[in-house]
Protein backbone atom coordinates (compact mmCIF):
# COMPACT_ATOMS: atom_id res chain seq x y z
CA UNK A 1 0.00 0.00 0.00
CA UNK A 2 1.31 3.47 -0.86
CA UNK A 3 -1.33 5.45 1.04
CA UNK A 4 1.29 6.14 3.74
CA UNK A 5 4.45 7.98 2.76
CA UNK A 6 7.30 5.59 3.54
CA UNK A 7 10.98 6.35 3.16
CA UNK A 8 13.97 4.07 3.82
CA UNK A 9 17.44 5.56 4.27
CA UNK A 10 20.61 3.45 4.22
CA UNK A 11 23.78 4.79 5.84
CA UNK A 12 27.17 3.32 6.60
CA UNK A 13 27.92 4.48 10.15
CA UNK A 14 26.22 6.22 13.05
CA UNK A 15 26.42 10.00 12.39
CA UNK A 16 26.14 9.71 8.58
CA UNK A 17 22.37 9.95 8.79
CA UNK A 18 22.50 13.21 10.74
CA UNK A 19 25.22 14.80 8.60
CA UNK A 20 23.62 14.12 5.22
CA UNK A 21 19.90 13.65 5.82
CA UNK A 22 19.14 14.83 9.36
CA UNK A 23 17.03 17.83 8.42
CA UNK A 24 15.18 15.82 5.78
CA UNK A 25 14.40 12.94 8.12
CA UNK A 26 13.09 15.31 10.78
CA UNK A 27 10.87 17.04 8.22
CA UNK A 28 9.23 13.83 7.07
CA UNK A 29 8.74 12.55 10.61
CA UNK A 30 7.03 15.86 11.45
CA UNK A 31 4.82 15.49 8.38
CA UNK A 32 3.71 12.02 9.45
CA UNK A 33 5.69 9.93 7.01
CA UNK A 34 7.04 6.52 8.05
CA UNK A 35 10.82 6.95 8.22
CA UNK A 36 13.08 3.90 8.51
CA UNK A 37 16.83 4.21 9.02
CA UNK A 38 19.21 1.32 8.32
CA UNK A 39 22.80 1.65 9.55
CA UNK A 40 25.30 -0.86 8.15
CA UNK A 41 28.03 -0.80 10.83
CA UNK A 42 28.68 0.52 14.34
CA UNK A 43 31.51 2.81 13.20
CA UNK A 44 34.06 1.00 15.35
CA UNK A 45 37.05 2.44 13.46
CA UNK A 46 36.09 6.09 13.83
CA UNK A 47 38.41 8.67 15.33
CA UNK A 48 37.38 10.00 18.74
CA UNK A 49 36.99 13.74 19.36
CA UNK A 50 36.32 13.41 23.12
CA UNK A 51 39.72 13.08 24.86
CA UNK A 52 38.28 11.34 27.92
CA UNK A 53 36.98 8.54 25.68
CA UNK A 54 40.20 7.96 23.75
CA UNK A 55 40.81 4.54 25.32
CA UNK A 56 37.58 3.01 23.96
CA UNK A 57 38.85 3.20 20.38
CA UNK A 58 39.93 0.29 18.15
CA UNK A 59 43.52 0.46 19.40
CA UNK A 60 42.38 0.30 23.01
CA UNK A 61 39.32 -1.31 24.55
CA UNK A 62 37.59 -1.46 21.13
CA UNK A 63 34.28 -0.35 22.63
CA UNK A 64 33.61 2.65 20.39
CA UNK A 65 30.94 0.76 18.44
CA UNK A 66 28.88 0.17 21.56
CA UNK A 67 29.24 3.79 22.57
CA UNK A 68 28.10 4.93 19.14
CA UNK A 69 24.94 2.84 19.44
CA UNK A 70 23.93 5.14 22.27
CA UNK A 71 24.89 8.24 20.29
CA UNK A 72 22.73 7.02 17.41
CA UNK A 73 19.79 6.37 19.73
CA UNK A 74 20.05 9.96 20.97
CA UNK A 75 20.33 11.30 17.43
CA UNK A 76 17.26 9.36 16.30
CA UNK A 77 15.34 10.71 19.28
CA UNK A 78 16.30 14.25 18.25
CA UNK A 79 15.10 13.59 14.70
CA UNK A 80 11.94 11.80 15.84
CA UNK A 81 12.94 8.57 14.08
CA UNK A 82 11.54 5.54 15.89
CA UNK A 83 12.24 2.82 13.31
CA UNK A 84 15.98 2.20 13.22
CA UNK A 85 17.73 -1.08 12.36
CA UNK A 86 21.33 -2.22 12.04
CA UNK A 87 21.86 -4.28 8.91
CA UNK A 88 21.82 -7.92 10.03
CA UNK A 89 22.00 -6.87 13.70
CA UNK A 90 24.11 -4.52 15.81
CA UNK A 91 27.71 -5.45 15.07
CA UNK A 92 26.87 -7.97 12.35
CA UNK A 93 29.10 -6.01 9.96
CA UNK A 94 32.16 -4.12 11.19
CA UNK A 95 33.37 -0.68 10.17
CA UNK A 96 36.05 -1.23 7.49
CA UNK A 97 38.04 1.94 8.17
CA UNK A 98 39.37 4.23 5.47
CA UNK A 99 40.44 2.88 2.10
CA UNK A 100 43.66 0.87 2.04
CA UNK A 101 44.06 0.18 5.76
CA UNK A 102 44.36 -3.28 7.39
CA UNK A 103 40.84 -3.14 8.84
CA UNK A 104 39.46 -3.37 5.27
CA UNK A 105 40.20 -7.10 5.37
CA UNK A 106 39.28 -7.78 8.99
CA UNK A 107 36.69 -10.46 9.80
CA UNK A 108 33.16 -9.02 9.44
CA UNK A 109 34.45 -5.91 7.62
CA UNK A 110 31.51 -4.55 5.64
CA UNK A 111 33.73 -3.74 2.67
CA UNK A 112 34.64 -7.40 2.20
CA UNK A 113 31.14 -8.82 2.57
CA UNK A 114 29.81 -10.58 -0.57
CA UNK A 115 27.38 -8.19 -2.18
CA UNK A 116 24.35 -10.46 -2.35
CA UNK A 117 24.77 -11.58 1.26
CA UNK A 118 24.35 -8.04 2.56
CA UNK A 119 21.87 -7.05 -0.14
CA UNK A 120 19.52 -9.92 0.73
CA UNK A 121 19.39 -8.71 4.34
CA UNK A 122 18.47 -5.23 3.15
CA UNK A 123 16.00 -6.56 0.58
CA UNK A 124 14.16 -8.30 3.43
CA UNK A 125 13.80 -4.92 5.15
CA UNK A 126 12.57 -3.32 1.93
CA UNK A 127 9.93 -6.02 1.60
CA UNK A 128 8.85 -5.52 5.21
CA UNK A 129 8.80 -1.70 5.20
CA UNK A 130 7.52 -1.25 1.63
CA UNK A 131 8.98 2.21 1.06
CA UNK A 132 8.08 4.39 -1.89
CA UNK A 133 11.44 6.14 -1.59
CA UNK A 134 14.92 4.77 -0.84
CA UNK A 135 17.92 7.02 -0.13
CA UNK A 136 21.62 6.14 -0.04
CA UNK A 137 24.98 7.42 -1.39
CA UNK A 138 26.27 7.72 -4.94
CA UNK A 139 28.71 5.26 -6.49
CA UNK A 140 31.66 7.09 -4.88
CA UNK A 141 30.09 6.81 -1.47
CA UNK A 142 30.08 10.60 -1.31
CA UNK A 143 33.79 10.90 -0.55
CA UNK A 144 35.28 7.46 -1.17
CA UNK A 145 34.95 5.68 2.18
CA UNK A 146 34.75 1.93 1.47
CA UNK A 147 31.73 1.43 3.72
CA UNK A 148 29.88 4.22 1.94
CA UNK A 149 30.67 2.67 -1.42
CA UNK A 150 29.53 -0.72 -0.14
CA UNK A 151 26.33 0.80 1.27
CA UNK A 152 25.63 2.22 -2.18
CA UNK A 153 26.24 -1.14 -3.86
CA UNK A 154 24.22 -3.07 -1.30
CA UNK A 155 21.28 -0.66 -1.52
CA UNK A 156 21.12 -0.66 -5.30
CA UNK A 157 21.33 -4.45 -5.39
CA UNK A 158 18.70 -4.80 -2.63
CA UNK A 159 16.27 -2.71 -4.65
CA UNK A 160 16.81 -5.15 -7.52
CA UNK A 161 16.35 -8.22 -5.33
CA UNK A 162 13.33 -7.05 -3.34
CA UNK A 163 9.89 -8.19 -4.35
CA UNK A 164 8.52 -4.78 -3.36
CA UNK A 165 8.73 -2.23 -6.24
CA UNK A 166 10.44 0.90 -4.86
CA UNK A 167 9.10 3.91 -6.77
CA UNK A 168 12.06 6.29 -6.43
CA UNK A 169 15.73 5.92 -5.48
CA UNK A 170 17.83 8.93 -4.50
CA UNK A 171 21.50 9.47 -3.82
CA UNK A 172 22.60 12.13 -1.36
CA UNK A 173 24.30 15.08 -3.07
CA UNK A 174 26.03 18.37 -2.35
CA UNK A 175 25.85 20.79 -5.31
CA UNK A 176 29.16 22.49 -6.08
CA UNK A 177 27.50 25.89 -5.70
CA UNK A 178 26.33 24.99 -2.20
CA UNK A 179 29.76 23.66 -1.26
CA UNK A 180 31.48 26.81 -2.48
CA UNK A 181 29.02 29.13 -0.75
CA UNK A 182 29.37 27.12 2.44
CA UNK A 183 33.16 27.30 2.44
CA UNK A 184 32.96 31.05 1.85
CA UNK A 185 30.70 31.32 4.88
CA UNK A 186 33.17 29.32 6.97
CA UNK A 187 36.04 31.52 5.80
CA UNK A 188 34.25 34.84 6.31
CA UNK A 189 31.78 34.07 9.08
CA UNK A 190 33.98 33.68 12.12
CA UNK A 191 34.18 29.90 12.11
CA UNK A 192 36.76 28.41 14.52
CA UNK A 193 37.54 25.69 11.98
CA UNK A 194 39.90 25.61 9.01
CA UNK A 195 39.07 25.91 5.31
CA UNK A 196 40.66 23.65 2.68
CA UNK A 197 42.95 25.36 0.17
CA UNK A 198 41.55 23.16 -2.60
CA UNK A 199 37.78 22.63 -2.26
CA UNK A 200 37.85 19.86 -4.86
CA UNK A 201 40.09 17.86 -2.54
CA UNK A 202 37.05 17.27 -0.33
CA UNK A 203 35.65 15.07 -3.06
CA UNK A 204 31.96 15.15 -2.13
CA UNK A 205 30.42 17.85 -4.34
CA UNK A 206 28.69 17.20 -7.66
CA UNK A 207 27.76 19.52 -10.54
CA UNK A 208 24.56 21.43 -9.91
CA UNK A 209 22.99 20.07 -13.08
CA UNK A 210 22.94 16.45 -11.83
CA UNK A 211 21.09 17.41 -8.65
CA UNK A 212 17.33 16.94 -8.87
CA UNK A 213 15.93 17.71 -5.44
CA UNK A 214 16.24 20.33 -2.73
CA UNK A 215 14.64 19.61 0.64
CA UNK A 216 14.01 22.26 3.26
CA UNK A 217 14.16 20.36 6.52
CA UNK A 218 14.27 21.01 10.25
CA UNK A 219 17.57 22.63 11.15
CA UNK A 220 17.30 22.52 14.94
CA UNK A 221 16.54 18.81 14.93
CA UNK A 222 19.58 18.22 12.71
CA UNK A 223 21.73 20.32 15.05
CA UNK A 224 20.65 18.29 18.08
CA UNK A 225 21.23 15.02 16.24
CA UNK A 226 24.73 16.06 15.21
CA UNK A 227 25.51 17.13 18.76
CA UNK A 228 24.47 13.67 19.92
CA UNK A 229 27.36 12.23 17.88
CA UNK A 230 29.93 13.95 20.09
CA UNK A 231 32.69 11.40 19.47
CA UNK A 232 32.60 12.23 15.75
CA UNK A 233 31.31 15.77 15.26
CA UNK A 234 32.19 19.12 16.82
CA UNK A 235 29.35 21.64 16.52
CA UNK A 236 30.25 25.28 17.21
CA UNK A 237 27.47 27.78 16.64
CA UNK A 238 26.46 27.65 12.99
CA UNK A 239 29.45 25.53 11.97
CA UNK A 240 30.70 22.00 12.46
CA UNK A 241 33.74 19.87 11.72
CA UNK A 242 34.77 16.23 11.79
CA UNK A 243 38.16 14.92 12.88
CA UNK A 244 39.87 16.73 9.97
CA UNK A 245 38.91 20.11 11.54
CA UNK A 246 37.64 21.35 8.18
CA UNK A 247 34.69 23.62 8.82
CA UNK A 248 31.30 23.42 7.15
CA UNK A 249 28.13 25.42 7.79
CA UNK A 250 25.27 23.68 9.55
CA UNK A 251 22.44 23.81 7.00
CA UNK A 252 18.78 22.87 7.19
CA UNK A 253 18.59 22.41 3.41
CA UNK A 254 19.75 19.11 1.88
CA UNK A 255 20.06 17.97 -1.72
CA UNK A 256 19.55 14.70 -3.55
CA UNK A 257 19.89 13.12 -6.97
CA UNK A 258 17.06 11.00 -8.37
CA UNK A 259 18.51 7.91 -10.09
CA UNK A 260 15.50 5.63 -10.41
CA UNK A 261 11.84 6.51 -10.88
CA UNK A 262 9.98 9.41 -12.42
CA UNK A 263 11.00 12.94 -11.54
CA UNK A 264 8.22 15.00 -10.06
CA UNK A 265 7.42 18.66 -10.73
CA UNK A 266 10.12 21.13 -9.77
CA UNK A 267 10.46 24.80 -9.05
CA UNK A 268 13.00 27.58 -8.71
CA UNK A 269 16.06 28.45 -10.78
CA UNK A 270 17.11 24.81 -11.25
CA UNK A 271 13.62 23.29 -11.42
CA UNK A 272 14.57 21.04 -8.50
CA UNK A 273 11.93 18.95 -6.75
CA UNK A 274 11.09 20.15 -3.24
CA UNK A 275 9.71 16.81 -2.04
CA UNK A 276 11.21 13.31 -2.24
CA UNK A 277 7.68 12.03 -2.86
CA UNK A 278 7.08 14.50 -5.72
CA UNK A 279 4.94 12.92 -8.39
CA UNK A 280 3.83 10.02 -6.19
CA UNK A 281 0.89 11.57 -4.35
Amino acid sequence: MRNTRRILLVHAHPDDESLTCGATMARYVAEGAAVTLVTCTLGEEGEILVPSLAEIGPDGADQLGGYRIVELERACAALGVTDHRFLGAAGHFRDSGMMGVPSNTAPRAFWGTPLDVAARLLADIVEEVRPSVVVTYDERGGYGHPDHIQAHRVTMRAVELAAWPVAKVYWTAVPQSVRDAGLATVRDGGSPFTVPKDPDSLGFAVPDDVVTTRIEGVLEAKRAAMQAHATQITVDGEFYALSNDLGQPLLGVEHFRLVAGERGPGRGEHNWEDDLFAGLD
